[in-house]
């Protein structure tokens, strides 16, 4: 556990479960709340969020570690419950296996800290695929049992001024009235050359050279057989969307996962050219700002930090939405 101090100012106090670097967390702070915790397992995960958040307690190690005496004596009061449970198991393709049907209960720390804290507010983010779990509507019961009224809303970070498309159930409670519908004032969505950084210092590498896999260039061609071959575009790696492993530039980011999946193509004097996108360009794409840390000892670290995210700017959107009902 680290910690430094609190300020206790007038407001609403909140702590983040599953917190990663603090994506959410951020956008918490953004809305007006002070964040006086955060929770996970990943010592890297807390580093960054440490880094992101210096005033507040970052609980290293698995939930039920901490007992409730433990958390109420650490944290005192607090307004807001934000919580994003393990998410990649809710993937047809992981299937219902005791380990991820484990990692899928994880959601239920919610339910456990909910109990110990009493807050009014619970925000839980989490794949829209949750709704799929065979226990979704047991959890959503024990939410209404404690007396919150549950509003599951599907928002899209493209929507919110974040140049992603990034589609992420949230579960909005309200221990005092119906949560209301959470809506953008943003009328275009951003598209994702917003994010390429130019005439910078990463290294390129022609397209078509030795050793280049046969699946790369077959994007790339499926890619210039639609935009042509004198504009840029992005070859999307991983892709289960049946999109043809690229995308155009014009439009949002498609969905940062944890691994790394975007290549960017450029033409210079009639040849292609490519390289990875950057930890700071799919920062920008999760709507972060430069400052925010998710700075590791690996860019495979840096990237998962990221995948796991929450993009700030919906969070933001989420608790203002919430809270100002009060």
């Amino acid at each position: 556990m680290v910690r430094t101090s609190i300020n206790n100012s007038a407001g609403v106090r909140a702590i983040d479960l599953f917190c990663g670097a603090g994506g959410s967390s951020w956008g918490a702070k953004l809305a007006g709340a002070e964040v006086v915790a955060g929770f996970d397992k990943w010592d890297i995960a807390g580093d960054a969020y440490s880094a992101n958040f210096p005033d507040a307690w970052f609980f290293e190690g698995r939930l039920e570690d901490w007992t409730n005496r433990q958390l109420r004596s650490e944290i005192k009061d607090i307004n807001l419950l934000i919580a994003s449970p393990e998410c990649t198991n809710h993937s047809p393709a992981k299937g219902n296996s005791p380990r991820c049907e484990k990692s899928k209960e994880t959601a239920f720390h919610v339910i456990r800290f909910a109990k110990v804290f009493e807050p009014r507010w619970i925000i839980v983010e989490n794949v829209v695929n949750m709704r799929n779990w065979s226990r979704y509507d047991e959890f959503l019961d024990d939410l209404i049992g404690l007396g919150y009224h549950v509003s599951p809303q599907v928002l899209d970070s493209s929507l919110f001024g974040v140049p992603q498309t990034r589609r992420r159930l949230f579960l909005l409670c309200d221990r005092e009235r119906e949560p209301a519908s959470i809506t953008s004032n943003f009328a275009f969505p951003i598209p994702a050359s917003s994010i390429i950084v130019k005439n910078s210092e990463y290294r390129f590498t022609p397209l078509r050279q030795p050793g280049r896999a046969d699946a790369t260039l077959a994007r790339a061609e499926r890619a210039m057989d639609v935009v042509g071959t004198k504009r840029p575009f992005l070859i999307v790696y991983y892709g289960s969307d049946h999109a043809g492993g690229w995308q155009r530039l014009t439009r949002p980011l498609r969905t940062i996962t944890t691994l790394d999946r975007f290549a960017y193509v450029k033409v210079k004097k009639a040849q292609h050219f490519m390289r990875m996108l950057q930890v700071p360009e799919l920062k920008a794409a999760m709507g972060m700002p430069m400052k925010f840390s998710v700075k590791t000892s690996s860019r495979r670290d840096s990237i998962k930090l990221l995948g796991n995210a929450v993009c700030p700017p919906v969070m933001r959107a989420a608790v203002r939405g919430l809270t100002r009902q009060a």
